[in-house]
């Protein structure tokens, strides 16, 4: 099981980021848009996921994905539950989620970093 303890070592790895405590939830920014946030309870994290394909996602899944509440459809945005996701998921989903909120310059540049640091 993925915690918030796991996502916050990744998410320390990517420029930008910023962790923030709003309304007891924790959540994880680039300036001011949020592309990770956890429930009160750290059962659920949401993240950024493209419109289009969040109703495949969640069909494909249903028992890991959920769709975002009703407040929340115009974003996008989908949860997932993390009792169901291991860390390699996570990275993948968390990565994604993030570089949807950068510049293409800062998404290029990583992209750089993580092919130089394979072995």
């Amino acid at each position: 099981m993925v915690t918030v303890d796991d996502v916050r070592q990744f998410t320390r790895t990517l420029p930008r980021s910023s962790e923030h405590l709003i309304r007891d939830r924790v959540k994880f920014r680039v300036g001011q848009i949020v592309y990770v946030a956890f429930s009160r309870d750290e059962t659920l994290m949401g993240f950024g996921f493209p419109k289009e394909e969040r109703e495949a996602l969640v069909a494909a899944e249903p028992d890991k994905f959920l769709m975002p509440r009703e407040s929340d459809l115009r974003f996008n945005w989908v949860e997932v539950r993390l009792a169901e996701l291991d860390v390699a998921e996570m990275h993948e989903l968390v990565l994604e989620a993030w570089r949807m909120c950068v510049p293409k310059k800062v998404r290029l540049e990583q992209q750089l970093a993580a092919e130089r640091a394979r072995p």
